[in-house]
């Protein structure tokens, strides 16, 4: 059931955006008068179709195979490789008779709508959920590394003050790509001392690989909300309400205490202090393979949160789809210049379909499909033949030469386009298969 709640949302949210993103090419194109014969959900490969019908024209409909969409605009080669119309005299209801200028702007339909979307998305939700966020200045206990953190020189308790050099004023800024992209300066106080660590390269390569949990957190204290029904902590004697004050007479203060404890006695029987009201009590606690003892833990951390108007909205909201449009563009480049491995980087159906969730969050699941508009936007701008950014590289070509490229050329081109999108295709769908079904 779980597994058909995140599928339903992935084909849900993908379906949204392929029909606004092809909507955007068919506006185009009937503002200019071409024809359009076919608007497609999905592809109908080898013509099987689940529902189609016709209008005006044009045949609208759903196709079988759930890897994208399609509008076959005439006068046009593309991944249809329909070259039939082509042999006849251009008509001046056909993509190939308008002007480059006309052809450009239709071939950008489709990123223009998916930009627009994504703005649109974050815009009305900052207006209706403000941002909430963790005031760095709040955090009087520091910071709480995990394994990556400790690795480039972070210790529980640091306080950082400062990213590259401008004061820190939301903690979660330290999990955003202005750290997460590599070579990030970090000032912060250790025991009254100032010191400075270096965010490595590669550390979004590290964090793919642990979880973003393993490079840093606020460090907080803890309580304990309710004990797991026949699970250790519950046999040991421990209730809902327990303060926990050491475990084997060392000091465990901070939830990353506790785990730490807990990690280096996994399997173990460990003695537990806590306060029960005005009583200390000592318990013996089973530790097990996993470094857990069966107890619900509540973390205690301050926020804060942010209410804007609505014309306030639009900037952070263009903003925040501005960043993740850049952020996407940077990390391309990343793996284009091997920093970071290509199989870390890409995500496909599964594990989209995993950040949806096991449960209907509506504000996650427009969030995510603000995400995932603008990452279509920035993979439809690659000048990859058959993708929109090649159509428009070599309809730029055009318009500096002043005339078009050999129908011969583009059909190889196409051929060319085709042929990379599928190695892609099984490349990202192997690494997610790879990823969270064989792991």
């Amino acid at each position: 059931m779980d597994g058909l709640v995140m599928a339903g949302q992935l084909l849900l949210g993908l379906s949204i955006l392929i029909i606004l993103h092809e909507l955007g090419h068919f506006l185009a194109a009937r503002a200019f008068g071409i024809k359009v014969e076919k608007f497609y959900l999905f592809f109908d490969a080898w013509g099987f179709k689940l529902i189609h019908f016709k209008y005006k024209g044009c045949e609208y409909g759903i196709g079988w195979l759930p890897l994208g969409g399609y509008v076959k605009i005439a006068g046009m080669i593309d991944e249809s490789m329909d070259t039939e119309q082509l042999a006849g005299p251009p008509q001046p209801w056909e993509f190939r008779s308008k002007p480059a200028w006309q052809r450009l702007i239709v071939m950008l339909g489709g990123v223009t709508v998916n930009i627009v979307l994504g703005i649109f998305i974050f815009w009305m939700l900052i207006f209706k959920f403000g941002e909430t966020y963790t005031p760095n200045d709040k955090l009087v206990d520091g910071i709480a590394p995990g394994k990556i953190g400790k690795e480039i020189g972070l210790e529980a308790g640091d306080r950082i003050l400062a990213l590259n050099g401008d004061l820190l004023k939301r903690f979660d800024d330290l999990k955003s790509s202005k750290v997460l992209l590599g070579n990030a300066e970090l000032t912060l106080v250790r025991h009254g001392e100032t010191k400075y660590v270096k965010v490595p390269e590669n550390i979004l390569e590290k964090v793919s690989d642990e979880g973003i949990d393993e490079f840093v957190k606020p460090r907080s204290t803890f309580g304990i909300l309710g004990v797991v029904k026949g699970g250790n902590a519950e046999k040991s004697g421990m209730k809902a309400g327990d303060h926990v004050v050491d475990i084997n007479n060392k000091s465990v203060k901070f939830f990353d205490e506790l785990v730490d404890e807990l990690q280096v006695n996994k399997n173990k029987i460990v003695a537990i202090t806590v306060i029960r009201n005005v009583d200390t009590l000592k318990l013996n606690t089973a530790v097990t393979a996993n470094g857990t003892i069966g107890v619900e833990l509540a973390q205690s951390l301050p926020s804060e949160k942010a209410q804007y108007g609505f014309v306030q909205s639009l900037p952070i909201g263009a903003s925040k789809a501005w960043n993740l449009f850049s952020d996407n563009a940077k990390g391309i480049g990343k793996v284009m210049s091997g920093q970071v491995k290509a199989g870390k980087a890409f995500t496909g159906p599964i594990g989209i379909a995993t950040m949806f969730g096991k449960t209907v969050n509506w504000i996650k699941f427009w969030t995510l499909v603000g995400v995932l508009s603008m990452a279509l936007a920035l993979m439809n701008l690659l000048p990859i033949p058959a993708l929109d950014g090649g159509h428009a590289i070599f309809l730029l070509i055009e318009m500096v030469k002043g005339k078009p490229l050999s129908d011969k050329f583009m059909e190889r081109a196409q051929l060319v386009g085709f042929v990379i999108l599928i190695t892609l295709m099984v490349f990202v769908f192997g690494n997610d298969i790879i990823k969270h079904v064989l792991n």
